[in-house]
């Protein structure tokens, strides 16, 4: 996982890159979106509103696209750990690019302001939350592009 303080340093560190510069513009279009509808950008990036925690019992992990969560408003808890010190409780889906895991991660509180980038080769499960209202990306690990087209 990585976080970064802000949208500025966000911007400053992913300057390069189509998808990165598809989620500063997709961050900038949050005045425009709707709560819990997908909305996307290319084919390299899908984003949305999110009110609330959604506490998880399980680690949820991916493989095809990077989770990019943007905090507008409070703060969350989340618990992190590499896949490989977790165990499966349901094997990768390529349709849902979602695989399911259970065991114990370290937790970290994340808040208003932060850009968190949730690496592929680690799990997370959001804990709980206060007052969280965030902008959520899924990005492609491509280069702006799926292997399957």
């Amino acid at each position: 996982m990585i976080v970064l303080e802000s949208l500025e340093q966000f911007q400053a560190i992913y300057r390069q890159g189509r998808k990165w510069q598809r989620c500063v513009e997709a961050i900038h279009n949050v005045p425009n979106l709707q709560e819990d509808v997908y909305y996307s950008i290319g084919d390299s990036l899908a984003y949305r509103i999110q009110n609330g925690t959604q506490a998880q019992v399980n680690f949820t992990g991916h493989r095809r696209y990077f989770d990019v969560h943007y905090y507008l408003e409070g703060h969350e808890i989340v618990e992190i750990k590499d896949k490989s010190q977790l165990n499966t409780i349901s094997v990768y889906q390529d349709e849902t690019d979602t695989e399911l895991l259970t065991g114990c991660g370290d937790q970290h509180t994340l808040r208003e302001g932060q850009v968190v980038i949730f690496k592929n080769h680690q799990a997370h499960r959001f804990i709980e939350g206060n007052n969280v209202k965030k902008v959520v990306l899924k990005v492609t690990i491509e280069d702006g592009y799926f292997l399957n087209k």
